[in-house]
């Protein structure tokens, strides 16, 4: 079941920080129907446990996803989609189309949580970096990347995601 965009957007809205530190940005929910901020699914889902491992290594596994995003508030993370319509079953090509559409609502969306353009943003898939990076930077954003490809933490990737986040994510809290 695939949603609107306004209704993932009300899923994140429960679970949007006061004071947001870090803007974590995806691709799009997926076709399968699952989302980052919808509490009925599995802790288990590949992008939601792997943030929940950056929060905190030593919890492999939250009890409940609504636990996990109460977490992930009160750190004051926010994860963002590049667009809100599921790209991951369209060929590159399409998926890249729908996601260059969408950047206007993306960018805007962004800028009602953070106006001074001030909150770090991390891009998580290699071709959410390599699209979103030059886009962003050039309209002031704080992009942590800095040509790092995150991949997805799914299909063999998860280790090579959780070493190059948490560099990044280490590099900001030195610096």
């Amino acid at each position: 079941m695939t949603r609107d965009r306004s209704a993932y957007i009300n899923l994140r809205r429960r679970y949007e920080p006061e004071r947001i530190g870090l803007v974590i940005i995806a691709e799009s929910p997926p076709a399968s129907g699952l989302y980052f901020y919808d509490e009925r699914g599995a802790p288990g889902e590949p992008l939601f446990a792997a943030l929940m491992k950056q929060l905190d290594p030593s919890q492999p596994r939250r009890a409940t996803k609504e636990v996990g995003l109460r977490e992930f508030q009160r750190r004051g993370w926010l994860l963002v989609d590049a667009t809100y319509e599921p790209v991951n079953k369209l060929d590159k090509r399409s998926g890249a189309r729908v996601i260059e559409r969408d950047y206007p609502l993306l960018r805007d969306d962004l800028a009602t949580l953070t106006p001074d353009r001030s909150v770090p943003l991390v891009l998580i898939k290699k071709n959410i970096c390599q699209v979103l990076e030059p886009k962003l930077t050039r309209d002031g954003f704080r992009v942590l990347n800095r040509g790092c490809l995150i991949p997805f933490p799914a299909s063999g990737q998860q280790r090579k995601f959780h070493e190059q986040f948490g560099a990044i994510i280490a590099n900001a809290t030195e610096g």
